[in-house]
């Protein structure tokens, strides 16, 4: 296209006030405010003239453009103007699917969450003394009914033998708050072959890096023995991590130090032992068709100090950063100024109380991702033909196949 034609194009181009004066503009002026529809027209005119300048549009294309200029307004104020988070069908075949927000919450939580959002709630205020209290115990009775009854503490202080659990923004903020309570400066022992990546690119050496604390990295991608853990201890040395491997596999020649080997040796050198369990199952998945996935139960059974996990995966529940263990280190991280920073609000909580008296009931059923994974292949499939003799069309070809579903990318 040549400088003088796209010139004559340009000069064809309403000007934005010409446009505005469009009778069916005009009524959505009055409906939508004229700063709004003057934003759209400008944003539309903008990238007409981009493809122009661009060469993309011959003289028919132009008329069509220009005589759908009011259309394309509308379209662009309803956009402005609309929500951009909208529900969606997951037909992927992964129940936590990061992209698609992960767990869906119970209808129970959705209740909670208008309820608390809608008025004032009693977030910080501790109805029976009347006075200032804290966000946590809205969970905390609850995390302690699911969490403290069974588990097998140490017996080195008496604070040490309660389970304490605290609430922060999402599981690499609960990694983080830990590693800078409890390493900030000192050296935290992890294997190689579990420095894993998580989602968007974040890595563990990353967060690790962000919390103060120095990277000591023991083993071989494939084989860590309690040994390369003992060797590595020093003055400096703060904290022993563990990371489940979530995304990914290590298989054939392989050697992972065993979780009471790492309990006993963190007890012996007396150092506390961290957990990043990352999904955070509740309950035991066997009935849920799910194999080999320890609990948060498990591990505080088994002698970890502080256990992290999300809230969002196995859990079912909103977006959080769960950390839970030992009493007396869960309230040195409660006074880390950087808790106050990564703290959730009422709406969180709101949805994580109701999504934890559903497991307190036993009423696994009413947790959608629980709900899910228990769904057996006939019903899928009667569900299927369901929606297949709803898509009629002389266009569509609708045809049912054999699949297998994922319970997330991450999990």
């Amino acid at each position: 296209m040549s400088s003088r034609q796209k010139s004559d194009f340009f000069r064809q181009i309403p000007s934005v006030d010409d446009l505005l004066r469009d009778a069916g503009l005009a009524q959505l002026a009055a409906s939508c405010g004229h700063e709004a529809l003057t934003n759209a027209a400008r944003t539309v005119l903008a990238r007409l003239r981009n493809e122009i300048g661009s060469g993309l549009l011959n003289n028919s294309a132009l008329q069509l453009a220009i005589d759908g200029l009011s259309g394309a307004v509308e379209g662009e104020l309803r956009h402005a103007l609309g929500y951009s988070l909208q529900p969606l069908i997951n037909a992927t075949g992964v129940i936590l699917h990061t992209n698609l927000g992960r767990a869906p919450v119970s209808a129970a939580a959705i209740d909670h969450i208008k309820g608390t959002a809608e008025t004032y709630a009693n977030l910080e205020f501790n109805l029976t003394a009347g006075e200032r209290g804290k966000r946590d115990v809205h969970v905390e009775r609850l995390f302690q009914r699911l969490l403290d009854e069974d588990a097998n503490p140490r017996e080195d202080s008496k604070n040490a033998t309660r389970t304490s659990t605290i609430v922060v923004n999402n599981n690499a903020a609960a990694v983080l708050l830990a590693l800078n309570t409890l390493a900030d400066g000192g050296e935290v022992i992890v294997s190689r072959g579990e420095l894993v990546e998580i989602g968007g690119s974040f890595r563990i050496p990353d967060v690790m890096a962000k919390s103060g604390a120095v990277l000591r990295e023991v083993g071989t991608t494939n084989r860590t023995r309690i040994a390369d853990y003992e060797k590595a201890i020093s003055e400096r040395t703060r904290l022993l991590l563990r990371v489940h491997r979530s995304n990914f596999e290590i298989t054939g020649f392989t050697e992972q130090a065993a979780m009471q080997e790492l309990v006993e040796l963190s007890r012996a050198r007396n150092i506390p032992l961290l957990e990043d369990l990352g999904s955070g199952a509740l309950v035991d998945l066997r009935p849920f068709g799910i194999s080999g996935e320890s609990t948060v139960l498990d591990s505080l059974r088994a002698g970890v100090d502080i256990v992290t996990y999300s809230g969002d995966k196995l859990l079912g529940g909103p977006q959080a950063g769960l950390i839970s263990g030992k009493s007396n280190l869960v309230a040195r991280m409660r006074s880390n100024s950087l808790f106050r920073a990564l703290r959730v609000d009422k709406l969180t909580y709101a949805a994580l109380e109701a999504t934890l008296l559903a497991y307190v009931r036993h009423d696994y059923g009413a947790i959608p991702t629980l709900r899910m994974m228990q769904l057996t292949k006939e019903s899928i499939g009667e569900r299927a033909e369901k929606l297949a003799n709803k898509l009629t069309s002389p266009k569509l070809k609708v045809e049912i196949i054999g699949g297998e579903s994922l319970l997330g990318g991450g999990a």
